[in-house]
């Protein structure tokens, strides 16, 4: 009896931690939209193959490649030119280099970008560890544009079995400190300070 007692408290304990890691992970279905944005980070892998396939499939128009300095180089553009190289067409392909530290600050820097080119629906590209948090952040960060969050294949992170896995359980910790932080923290202050006028322009 108490060995029956302790699978099943042991099955469901794995139940939940499966779910809080599968959570992480947000995935919608691809649909027409008027960017596709594929979030720095990673220029030579999934994400800006998943980007690039989904331009190849007429999902937008254009796929916009968020990038960071890398060794003297925006990585939006060096991610068009591993793209090139692997067979890709890249004449809707564009860079948007910054200098972000966060997904918050992405969020926020691209926005009035995104707002110039008037989109109204974005396919937003990024690990699948990063998709929920990321979607959270663009939606908070960026109203009034629809975010559809498409994750790409993230081997480093194994959502049902993150506990079992050092990689997967440090990605884990992290998405749900930063992504509650950014509920609870960071997005209140942020539209206090709008309300009050901090950070505009006099």
């Amino acid at each position: 009896m108490a060995i029956a007692v302790a699978a099943i408290s042991l099955a469901r304990r794995e139940a939940i931690l499966s779910y809080l890691g599968d959570y992480l992970v947000s995935s919608e279905s691809p649909q027409p939209a008027d960017l596709i944005l594929v979030l720095a980070g990673d220029f030579w892998g999934p994400r800006v193959l998943k980007g690039a396939d989904l331009a190849a499939q007429g999902y937008a128009p254009v796929a916009l490649f968020s990038g960071t300095p890398y060794q003297g180089r925006m990585d939006g553009e060096l991610a068009i030119e591993f793209l090139a190289q692997h067979g890709y067409s890249t004449r809707f392909f564009q860079s948007f280099g910054h200098h972000a530290t966060s997904t918050i600050e992405e969020a926020i820097i691209l926005c009035p970008e995104l707002t110039r080119r008037k989109v109204k629906r974005v396919l937003l590209v990024t690990s699948a560890h990063h998709s929920r948090r990321a979607s959270l952040v663009f939606r908070l960060f960026c109203p009034g544009i629809d975010f559809i969050a498409i994750a790409a294949p993230d081997p480093q992170y194994r959502a049902h079995e993150w506990w079992k896995d050092p990689s997967s359980k440090e990605l884990f910790y992290a998405e749900w400190s930063k992504m509650i932080g950014t509920v609870l923290f960071v997005y209140p202050m942020y539209r206090i300070q709008r309300i009050l006028g901090y950070g505009r322009r006099s």
